[in-house]
């Protein structure tokens, strides 16, 4: 089943940042809400623990990517946190995969789902080639990790919304897609390379969105939410 709420990126420098935009929240809107590096790096483990006090869902984006052992025992220590989603990168390998899945299987009641990162948003065709020397399309290069993934047995993958209706296609409707990279037409891209509204993101069959400067950067960040919000539901 589709996940309603868009994901709110925290990419914020510290904690006080954090809290002095989701004072601008309603106290009685579950929010869910994305922790990555830029702010888990600056606050630590305790960053989640106190937005998990809050009754917030929580996606701890670090995008592990290291030999499997090490990525086992990373995942061991993050289980404790008791998060929603975490994430790894798929060229780290199936074993590596693997090896984060049962990690976050030891010694919790309910594991954190996890996924892993296909082709950033932010990496265009051309970059990928030139750069990461993989001779063939981004397309190719991401279905070929969404399978990879999926024989791990994980979750699913961060994709973008343009790939996710084909990566269901290749794997199945229950393999999920969460998808970063959501603006609004009136929205500037940024550093995003392949990007689309929330509406076309449900279009396209993607299961999660993730939005950040869109919220955090708008003047007035919980209408700007709701307005995400609707659209990605299909509401307006």
């Amino acid at each position: 089943m589709k996940e309603k709420r868009p994901i709110i990126a925290l990419d914020f420098p510290d904690k006080a940042a954090v809290f002095n935009f989701l004072g601008q929240f309603p106290a009685d809107e579950k929010l869910f809400v994305k922790v990555g590096m830029e702010l888990f790096f600056k606050e630590g483990p305790q960053m989640v623990t106190e937005l998990k006090k809050k009754n917030y869902d929580i996606f701890l984006d670090l995008k592990a990517h290291d030999i499997p052992n090490t990525v086992y025992k990373a995942m061991k220590s993050l289980a404790q946190l008791e998060i929603n989603l975490t994430n790894v990168h798929a060229a780290g390998g199936e074993e590596m995969m693997k090896a984060a899945l049962l990690g976050l299987s030891e010694g919790v009641k309910t594991p954190a789902k996890l996924l892993a990162v296909t082709q950033l948003t932010s990496t265009s065709e051309e970059k990928m080639q030139q750069e990461q020397l993989i001779k063939t399309s981004l397309e190719n290069s991401v279905l070929n990790y969404a399978k990879l993934a999926q024989n791990a047995g994980l979750y699913g993958v961060v994709c973008s919304a343009l790939e996710a209706k084909k990566i269901h296609e290749h794997t199945s409707f229950a393999f999920k897609c969460l998808t970063p990279g959501i603006r609004l037409e009136k929205n500037d891209l940024g550093d995003q390379k392949r990007v689309v509204t929330p509406r076309k993101a449900h279009e396209l069959t993607s299961d999660f969105i993730v939005c950040g400067r869109p919220i955090t950067q708008s003047p007035t960040p919980f209408a700007s939410y709701l307005e995400i919000k609707n659209e990605w539901s299909a509401l307006i």
